[in-house]
């Protein structure tokens, strides 16, 4: 569940320590003694909170003979603070303003499907415009199951029904809160989580 992760995310950076270790990491990549002689701490602290931030998904590293390097992960990092945002938010206009009318809402939407998708249901292009493109994808990820953990295979074999560029499409499902991925299994958040494209401007 979506909401866990997030509980996780806070939980990692509820340290002063990991904090200032991502401060560091925001201009990028470092090694571990570098980071140990910034923020004054020895090697093995280092190592515990590194360790702490990776398993919450906040950290990459690589392994450079016995020097282990460490970046951020920063698509993660932002998307889970809009995640914290929005689920806090979920049922007030304070981040996202009033929803259009009912009326014009759908009429919007059958426009965006009418215009982006054939007579066969595949999509043309993926449109450029924020709130179009949050159409698209909510009317694709729609077909998905509820509860259902999938494979990235199976993620990308249900967007080629739609489109080719399942890549793209994808990161799109994450970046925008429509699904969320753990350990290489893909799953639907609530839909409540889902980026709002009726309260864009």
């Amino acid at each position: 569940m979506q909401l866990d992760k997030i509980v996780n995310y806070h939980k990692a950076l509820a340290d002063p320590t990991r904090i200032r270790l991502l401060i560091l990491l925001a201009d990028g990549e470092l090694n571990g003694q570098v980071l140990a002689d910034k923020l004054g701490v020895s090697p093995a602290t280092i190592t515990h909170h590194a360790a702490k931030l990776r398993e919450a998904g906040l950290l990459y590293e690589r392994r450079v003979k016995n020097t282990i390097y460490f970046s951020l992960n920063h698509h993660f990092i932002k998307a889970n603070a809009a995640a914290s945002v929005e689920l806090i938010y979920a049922h007030s206009n304070e981040t996202g303003g009033a929803s259009m009318p009912e009326d014009k809402a759908e009429r919007l939407q059958q426009s965006v499907l009418k215009n982006f998708f054939t007579s066969e249901g595949k999509l043309k292009h993926v449109p450029a415009q924020l709130k179009k493109k949050l159409i698209v994808l909510e009317h694709i990820v729609s077909g998905l199951e509820k509860g259902r953990k999938y494979t990235e295979q199976e993620i990308n074999d249900f967007i080629r029904q739609y489109h080719e560029d399942f890549a793209t499409i994808r990161r799109e499902f994450i970046m925008h809160r429509f699904m969320f991925r753990d350990n290489e299994e893909y799953e639907l958040n609530p839909r409540k989580m889902w980026a709002k494209w009726d309260k864009l401007t």
